[in-house]
């Protein structure tokens, strides 16, 4: 079940949302590990990422990720799937996310490297 009331539409997404939301080192890990791995549950994300971050912390970056309309949420069960929008944002913003996320990894981001945030 995908949570249609929380995702803005893919006409609503804005070039200046999309820059300041992956412009915060957690989510663009986040984005990126999405990108290179595909559709992760929460806690698979937020350890294939690297991020040392609290549950709460991670949660608000996700809500931020996904009211700028970078990733999508789907309910499965008890858990939550989450996936990066990638066709809707090469739609609106064609080449835009391929650029911005190889960026990031040129600038010491990459979803490889050390462990992004801090445990509060």
């Amino acid at each position: 079940m995908l949570i249609d009331d929380v995702h803005p539409d893919r006409s609503s997404l804005r070039l200046t949302t999309v820059f300041a939301t992956l412009a915060d080192p957690v989510r663009m890990r986040a984005a990126q590990t999405l990108a290179r791995v595909g559709e992760l549950d929460c806690t698979r994300l937020q350890n294939e990422a690297g991020l040392n971050v609290s549950r709460s912390t991670f949660s608000h970056h996700q809500k931020v990720l996904r009211e700028a309309g970078i990733i999508q949420v789907r309910v499965r069960g008890a858990r939550r799937l989450l996936s990066l929008r990638s066709d809707d944002l090469d739609a609106r913003f064609p080449g835009l996310l391929a650029l911005v996320l190889s960026a990031g990894e040129e600038n010491g981001t990459a979803a490889g490297g050390a462990s992004v945030g801090d445990n509060g």
